[in-house]
């Protein structure tokens, strides 16, 4: 009578098929990703952020008015402390304006946020845009 205790596992002397297939598949994906990395690395500039906003919504809130934007970065740098100023023109004089920081906009990304005004800017001109950040 034999027991499990008994019984005992060895190897193969040679690896079965399935093995050198994952092996070889891993070592594939591996060196791909070494050779995109370097390809990256010497084909791109590091350009300064190249920051643009867009609009996306004005609307009253319970507080004041609320106006929400799209803020991109189309360049490969990531720019850290973004400041947003929005501002409400009225025939050129700014009425009202206020600010809005961002901890970081990405490199080839975008966020969104939103200024908060107390006044209607109603008809008036509301301009938004990056007024400066600093080189993570």
């Amino acid at each position: 009578m034999t027991t499990t205790a008994n019984k005992r596992h060895t190897e193969v002397k040679e690896p079965h098929w399935i093995e050198w297939a994952t092996g070889t598949v891993s070592a594939l994906v591996v060196v791909a990703t070494i050779a995109w990395v370097a390809y990256q690395a010497w084909t791109h500039d590091d350009m300064q952020p190249e920051l643009s906003v867009a609009i996306t919504e004005r609307r009253q809130t319970e507080g004041g008015y609320r106006v929400a934007f799209d803020i991109a970065n189309k360049a490969t740098a990531t720019a850290a402390a973004v400041t947003v100023r929005g501002e409400i023109l009225d025939g050129g004089n700014i009425v009202e304006d206020a600010d809005v920081t961002f901890d970081y906009v990405p490199a080839q990304s975008k966020s969104s946020g939103a200024i908060l005004f107390s006044q209607d800017p109603g008809a008036r001109e509301v301009r938004v845009r990056a007024v400066g950040y600093i080189d993570p």
